[in-house]
């Protein structure tokens, strides 16, 4: 089976996105943000009612210290909140941030076991679990550790009840964060096998139309980027109902495979493959020229001729050429539809003038009505592509 390109899941969970970086502007990544973002106003507002409550802080310097750090929790939310966007090291700032809080508190706590409990550092313990990657979690379980000794260490006489405590509490604590790190990792797999099975054609391993559609606003920014053209290639297999109707559906499944592998092996990486239907496949790419177009479709085209199944089985393809020029303002998907109408019109010549060979059609830039000239040729492809 042939298949271009499949996504991989986020090999170091970056923010609990497959693939995601620190720069990325998606939904996904607003959401995360203004969740850590909600999650230190919550604290520090909950916080804050100590402030109120008597018993419960020390007097003096600490009970500013204590302020100053609820205050600097909602602080620490109005980059996320403006930005709307956090990084993986933004976010494991946050998290070493969250320690560090729960040690003030601790300092600033009249009575740390009664109103301090290491169950605070839940927060810093999942956030690093379900946004951060491996080595960041590691880390955190490590400072988990120390921070709870370092809490509870004023609270014991004994050497064995500190341990013990200690273990129990960053033992648990580790241990949760290392299952919603496990099981995030799991949710993230699927979502990426979900996403790949979505943009595959099931048959050949091709890209399907799902994908054309989403890869159209990339080729367009490049395109404008670089000054180059929006080729699209149309290839329809020639007779494909008479080898069906002679040999059986199966082998018309094996001359589709046979030919998607073939073409998989001549595109260029850059280039997007798809089956849009039956024996119709596209091929999308960017291109400085028609003729670098004409070229391209050349080989595709001998590709298809030369590919062969495992009883013998063949055939050719019609290939329609189509190009534009992308400019600002226009919608991707809708031009990448208008540029592969123009190429299926251009495919249909190439059949009406004999069939195993390409066809182009001049686009112009107004999206005025089709001119009805077009050039075909056998062998060397026509290079009239606008």
């Amino acid at each position: 089976m042939a298949v271009i390109r499949r996504w991989e899941p986020d090999s170091d969970g970056g923010l609990g996105v497959p693939g995601a970086t620190a720069t990325s502007r998606g939904p996904e990544h607003r959401v995360a943000a203004l969740t850590l973002a909600l999650l230190l106003v919550v604290g520090a507002l909950m916080g804050t009612i100590n402030l109120f409550v008597n018993d419960v802080l020390r007097d003096g310097p600490q009970r500013w210290i204590y302020g100053a750090t609820m205050a600097a929790c909602v602080l620490a939310a109005v980059p996320l909140l403006v930005r709307q966007r956090a990084g993986r090291g933004h976010t494991f700032c946050l998290v070493l941030l969250g320690d560090l809080i729960y040690l003030v508190v601790v300092f600033c706590i009249d009575d740390p076991v009664r109103y301090a409990t290491p169950l605070m550092l839940l927060f810093p313990a999942f956030v690093a679990a379900w946004f951060l990657g491996r080595w960041e979690l590691a880390v955190n379980m490590v400072v988990t550790t120390v921070v709870c000794l370092i809490a509870l260490w004023p609270s014991y006489d004994s050497a064995v009840g500190l341990g013990v405590q200690v273990g129990v509490s960053a033992g648990m604590l580790n241990a949760g964060a290392l299952g919603v790190f496990v099981l995030r990792r799991r949710v993230q797999r699927l979502l990426a096998a979900t996403q790949t099975q979505s943009h595959l054609d099931p048959l050949t391993g091709l890209f399907n139309r799902r994908y054309l559609v989403a890869q159209a606003p990339r080729l367009w920014r490049q395109a404008r980027r670089d000054g180059t053209r929006v080729a699209a290639m149309m290839l329809d297999l020639d007779h494909f109902k008479r080898l069906n109707d002679a040999h059986g559906h199966a082998a018309g499944d094996a001359v589709l495979r046979a030919v998607a592998a073939s073409l998989a092996a001549t595109v260029r990486p850059t280039d997007v493959l798809a089956r849009t239907g039956g024996e119709e496949i596209v091929v999308l790419g960017l291109v400085g020229d028609a003729d670098e177009a004409a070229r391209l479709a050349e080989r595709l085209r001998t590709a298809v001729a030369t590919s062969f199944t495992a009883d013998g089985h063949a055939v050719t393809a019609s290939i329609g050429i189509a190009l534009s020029r992308p400019v600002d303002g226009e919608n991707a998907a809708d031009e990448l539809w208008r540029l592969v109408d123009r190429a299926d019109a251009a495919m249909y010549e190439a059949k009406r003038q004999g069939r195993d060979r390409v066809a182009s059609m001049r686009v112009p830039r107004a999206r005025a009505p089709l001119p009805q000239e077009t050039s075909t040729r056998q062998g060397p492809a026509a290079t009239d592509v606008a």
